[in-house]
């Protein structure tokens, strides 16, 4: 199949990741919870379009630099790290609600910066980059490993399972909407938790070593 090899492992290998809980699950049903289905939504997309950089990269060989260049992985992986932590302070600093009874709140939501914080929460992480880096080639046949296209094609049916994925844990946070949006305690404590797990990923980041 245009020089791929063990094309449903790599499905399988795919939807494995994307279920695993990482920053973008955690950002994605922070969002939806918080804010509804439309903020997921939008948060999707940006974390959507964060992987088709990254597809594009691992594409024209760019993770290649990441995976053999220590200053270059270290600068992006200190970078994302960073970012993550901002967010997580951000989020415990913040005094104001988590949820909000009002529907004209709904409406102020700035769509635009929840798309940038998503698509900035993929871009900045480096482990997405070695990702494909390292199972793509596992799924491409010898002679075909200087071919665009079986690359392109595996990239592009990860960025469709993820995406399926994540706008399934959109319908199901938004769904939960109603019934926590009436609890404020609840939602002080689950921005707590969203915040301490932001700055734990993080840290968590800053130490990998590879």
């Amino acid at each position: 199949m245009n020089g791929i090899e063990n094309y449903i492992g790599f499905i399988v290998a795919g939807l494995l990741m994307n279920i695993t809980p990482g920053a973008d699950t955690v950002y994605i049903i922070t969002r939806s919870v918080a804010q509804g289905k439309k903020a997921g939504i939008y948060s999707v997309l940006g974390i959507g379009s964060g992987a088709v950089i990254h597809v594009v990269f691992a594409t024209l060989g760019l993770s290649v630099i990441l995976a053999k260049s220590v200053i270059a992985f270290t600068v992006i992986k200190w970078v994302g790290a960073v970012y993550l932590i901002f967010l997580g302070v951000k989020t415990l600093l913040d005094k104001s609600g988590l949820f909000d009874n009002q529907k004209v709140d709904f409406e102020k939501v700035d769509l635009l910066k929840i798309y940038k914080q998503g698509f900035l929460t993929n871009l900045l992480n480096p482990k997405i980059g070695i990702f494909f880096l390292s199972l793509l080639p596992q799924f491409i046949k010898a002679e075909h490993t200087n071919n665009v296209l079986p690359f392109l094609i595996l990239g592009c049916t990860f960025l469709l399972t993820g995406t399926i994925w994540c706008l399934f844990l959109v319908h199901t946070a938004s769904f939960m909407t109603n019934r926590l949006r009436s609890n404020q305690k609840i939602g002080k404590v689950m921005k707590k938790i969203s915040g301490y797990v932001f700055i734990g990923l993080g840290l968590q980041l800053l130490m990998k070593k590879n």
